[in-house]
């Protein structure tokens, strides 16, 4: 993706954002106000900075890649805020700035003087975000928050297409990209209340809250219901390997999706048989169902039977590692890589999924050095005059 927008052009020119964010849920965050015109001071750790940093080892010299991959756009200030002229500092950046962001512990910010009162003192319109593991009170807020225990706490980890299969960690950090994207949602919708009425407003977010908000399709059949959907246990759905690779398909949303599948598969229609003409019946004999379909799929090829399936407008996909997903015709179509000049090698990322005609993302900067940014920064806070 190459084509710039100027900052000025950008949905959120003019907002600055003081952030006190690291790892993943807050910088993911503010890398998407990042992306969109917003001026995001980057508040690091003297002499360590962003955990993120020291996550892997750097390439060539350059930032770490998860460091990367979420701080583009970005300006970073290193300073100790145990030194109370640098905290002196950042209150007067807080002054005139639109948006505090940090996902410390409950009480860190209170302690250096920073939370959510005494900015409100320092800046009526201030909005003020926090991200937490499970919000910033209550019986858990004490506690560290973290992706993997995000999963664990509320059901997500536990729920698995079959009981015969382990529960494990989901690879992917789910709760933090979430977590992160509802704070940058809290974020707009506070700036639009501020706009028509003058005033700030908290903002809080937890890993645990969007992972509980993700199944809220299975949390309202346990409340109301008293019963379990599993999405991933369909008796018409699920992953078959073929001779050079797996697939996956989706038997829903037809009206009689066995009998289509049936005639992709080259076989009787099942469907006619009592033991499977209805989705209770199916269920009822999902075994031997997903036996018969297994057999099927492992007697030809990946690409002979998405084409079989396609043919019978069945919803089917193969199924790709990322390094395949990166390299695909539609990732690229879709200018989901980004690229730039980096610190001594060519930074490469994958790029906002909001795709806007008026204000396309392009890198403008690239992931700062730590303390790239800091004298800038800190003659900024000089020529303010907190209250």
């Amino acid at each position: 993706m190459t084509t710039t927008t100027p900052a000025a052009d950008l949905p959120l020119s003019g907002i600055r954002v003081v952030d006190f964010t690291q790892v993943m849920m807050g910088p993911v965050c503010t890398q998407m106000l990042a992306d969109y015109g917003a001026d995001i001071l980057k508040i690091e750790r003297k002499g360590a900075g962003d955990l993120s940093r020291s996550t892997f080892e750097p390439v060539h010299g350059a930032d770490n890649p998860i460091f990367c991959s979420l701080n583009r756009n970005k300006r970073s200030a290193a300073l100790d805020l145990r030194d109370p002229e640098m905290i002196a500092a950042v209150r007067a950046l807080i002054s005139s700035a639109d948006v505090v962001v940090n996902n410390f512990r409950a009480g860190v910010m209170e302690r250096m003087g920073l939370g959510y009162e005494d900015c409100q003192a320092l800046n009526p319109r201030i909005i003020y975000a926090v991200g937490t593991g499970y919000g910033d009170s209550g019986p858990y807020a004490h506690k560290g928050g973290q992706d993997v225990l995000a999963q664990a706490m509320s059901g997500v980890m536990a729920r698995r297409s079959d009981p015969s299969v382990p529960i494990t960690v989901y690879p992917t950090a789910l709760a933090d990209y979430s977590a992160g994207m509802h704070m940058v949602q809290g974020i707009l919708l506070a700036l639009l209340h501020r706009a028509r009425t003058g005033v700030g407003q908290k903002v809080s977010v937890s890993l645990y809250n969007s992972m509980l908000a993700m199944q809220m399709q299975e949390a309202a059949m346990i409340m109301m219901q008293d019963s379990e959907v599993n999405w991933a246990a369909m008796p018409l759905s699920g992953v078959f390997d073929t001779q050079d690779g797996a697939l996956v398909m989706v038997g829903a949303f037809k009206a009689n999706p066995l009998q289509d599948i049936c005639r992709a598969l080259e076989i009787e229609d099942l469907s006619a048989d009592e033991r499977y003409c209805n989705l209770t019946q199916q269920f009822k004999h999902k075994p031997e169902l997903q036996r018969i379909f297994r057999e099927r799929f492992a007697s030809n090829t990946q690409a002979y039977w998405l084409a079989r399936l396609e043919g019978q407008d069945l919803l089917c996909a193969p199924v790709r590692d990322l390094r395949e997903a990166l390299v695909d015709p539609q990732t690229l179509h879709n200018r989901m890589i980004m690229e730039g000049p980096g610190e001594g090698q060519t930074v490469r990322f994958v790029a906002s999924p909001i795709q806007m005609s008026a204000a396309p993302v392009a890198l403008r900067h690239a992931p700062p050095r730590l303390g790239q940014h800091t004298d800038e920064i800190l003659a900024m806070a000089s020529a303010e005059v907190p209250t």
